[in-house]
């Protein structure tokens, strides 16, 4: 189906007929994004995706008949409103599934605590624990709400050194004093951010974003189950400690989502995750972009002048275009795509040591029954609200999470992985058979070359997963029993398979010193790059990684903004 839909004969002859105002190297959700944008300013777009289906880590496979994955991504929170509104992706057949509870932490001595969308509930649950903590819990709460106005801003906007890009001669001196007055509109419009939050509320603000997870969670509550549920966030995706300075600002990223308006709700999406591409892919077709799959490029092509001119494929076509975007990672890109020498050496530098490392094996697992939580005493056979929440298993304190976290730098994967456990089917019907369930797994912390045994070892792989069976039937007896089979991805999967360079979900790690105006790296934050005529679009640029569709967005804007830039010069010139 999906080849039939993207990959047809004659746009696959229009390649080489025409010349593109753009090509977008990359199906998934960024790239997507962008080709809208750009087509809905008026270009003409392509999109060429390496595998047979569109979506990249946000994609929905049926690799076990009747039983549909989201295999890498697999909650939806952090796309962003404008996205959805402006491209009308519930029109185009995007629905969000809103869990009835939102965490759920089963404890091995027959406790749990259950968090949802009701203060009162969340109040008796944490009492269980803490009754100082159910006091401080709506004022964490509050204080992350506040951070997030700024946040909001500051992921929807270009940084701004996007404005105007290193090296830009093309700028009259009107475009120069535009340039200036829309700096300091950004300058001014953050200042008053900060002014709104006033300084105590900022001074909480910078702390959060330069102190460990660990310190400001043990600041702010004392029951270890409380802590460990929340530091969860903090080490999505990533091989950092919650012990590391920077590691809390990750807290942040992972509540600043919304579901229809409804703040730092996570939510599964009806067709697995790779329904958000689908919709952005047909927002994108009806304004007329190309895309095609099983189209892999090979290298972007430089003119003499030093500007792109399109890209080739790995079967020798020349795709040509005036602009080409990249949605693949910084460094395939850079390393991968684009000749070297034609980059600067401290660019390529910056590029190659950034920090790709990732600590994440994603397991997909098709069960033939719901899995039972023994601490909790409703039926087996009916889905409650702990089936709807995120589940963390193998976390009943912070120190758990570091063993974990320890173990990987020692080489070897956790001996109790920490994991994110998702039930998606428990709302969405359409993945799976009749009483029968898709379960996701998120586990941490597997190194990318573990030092006993290879990834690319039948055994060794199966031995992983089965630990990590055997340890959620610690909390739900019989789950192993249950499994009908599963699709693991581990770093070195995650790489081969969807181009996420060592494994990185988000396509370079998330520390302060690659966010905002150092991502990817410093200098080059404005998802320009120092070709001329080459944008970066995907997460590895401002502001980062998760299914946001914000880098694609802001990239077509500032794609939009040089077109027009160069036209008024070329009319100048004339």
């Amino acid at each position: 189906m999906w080849k039939k839909c993207f990959g047809s004969g004659s746009i696959r002859r229009s390649l080489k007929e025409k010349k593109w105002d753009v090509v977008v190297i990359g199906g998934g959700h960024n790239g997507l994004t962008a080709a809208a944008y750009l087509a809905r300013g008026g270009l003409s777009v392509a999109v060429l995706e390496r595998r047979y289906i569109i979506g990249g880590a946000a994609v929905t496979e049926e690799l076990i008949p009747g039983f549909k994955f989201s295999r890498c991504s697999y909650l939806q929170s952090l796309l962003r409103p404008s996205v959805i509104r402006e491209l009308e992706l519930k029109r185009h057949g995007l629905k969000l599934l809103k869990p009835t509870a939102s965490s759920f932490s089963p404890c091995l001595d027959g406790r749990y605590l259950l968090l949802g969308f009701d203060e009162e509930h969340n109040y008796s649950e944490i009492s269980k624990f803490s009754k100082r903590d159910a006091d401080a819990y709506p004022r964490y709460e509050s204080q992350l709400n506040k951070f997030c106005k700024f946040m909001n801003f500051l992921v929807d906007s270009p940084t701004p050194e996007t404005l105007c890009g290193p090296g830009d001669s093309s700028l009259n001196l009107n475009d120069r004093l535009r340039d200036k007055l829309e700096k300091s509109v950004f300058w001014t419009r953050c200042l008053r951010h900060v002014l709104q939050l006033g300084q105590k509320d900022m001074v909480e603000f910078v702390d959060l974003l330069l102190s460990p997870t660990s310190k400001v969670l043990n600041k702010w509550f004392e029951s270890d189950l409380l802590k460990a549920a929340i530091a969860g966030d903090a080490i999505v995706g990533s091989m950092a400690s919650i012990h590391a300075p920077g590691s809390g600002y990750v807290l942040l990223h992972h509540v600043m989502g919304e579901t229809d308006g409804d703040r730092n709700v996570w939510s599964h999406v009806e067709g697995g995750m790779g329904s958000i591409s689908l919709a952005i892919s047909k927002a994108a077709r009806e304004a007329g972009v190309h895309i095609l799959t099983n189209e892999e490029v090979s290298q972007i092509m430089i003119g003499d002048s030093g500007k792109v001119n399109g890209v080739l494929l790995i079967d020798g076509t020349q795709v040509h275009s005036s602009i080409v975007l990249s949605n693949a990672t910084p460094c395939k890109t850079f390393i991968g795509l684009v000749p070297q020498d034609v980059l600067p050496d401290d660019f390529l530098r910056a590029i190659k040591y950034s920090d790709y490392k990732s600590g994440v094996t994603k397991i997909n697992v098709a069960v033939d029954k719901l899995p039972h939580f023994h601490c909790c005493k409703s039926s087996q056979l009916e889905v409650g609200p702990q089936h709807t929440a995120t589940i963390h298993i193998g976390a009943e304190s912070m120190d758990e999470i570091g063993s974990a976290c320890q173990d990987a730098w020692n080489g070897l994967p956790s001996r109790r992985p920490v994991m994110e456990m998702t039930i998606p089917s428990s709302l969405d019907k359409t993945i799976s058979p009749p009483g029968k369930h898709v379960v996701s797994l998120f586990t941490q912390y597997t190194p990318y070359k573990p030092s006993d045994g290879s990834w690319e070892d039948p055994v060794y792989r199966e031995s992983y997963a089965q630990k990590c069976f055997s340890l959620i039937d610690e909390h739900a007896p019989g789950f192993s029993s249950s499994v009908i089979g599963y699709d693991m991805l581990t770093p070195i999967d995650l790489e081969r398979e969807f181009g996420l360079t060592g494994g990185n979900i988000f396509h370079g790690a998330m520390g302060l010193d690659s966010l905002f105006l150092m991502r990817p790296v410093k200098g080059w934050s404005g998802y320009r790059t120092p070709v001329e005529g080459l944008y970066m679009c995907g997460s590895g640029s401002h502001p980062g990684g998760g299914v946001m569709g914000a880098p694609g967005r802001n990239a077509a804007h500032v794609v939009l903004q040089d077109v027009k830039k160069q036209s008024r010069y070329v009319l100048n010139k004339s």
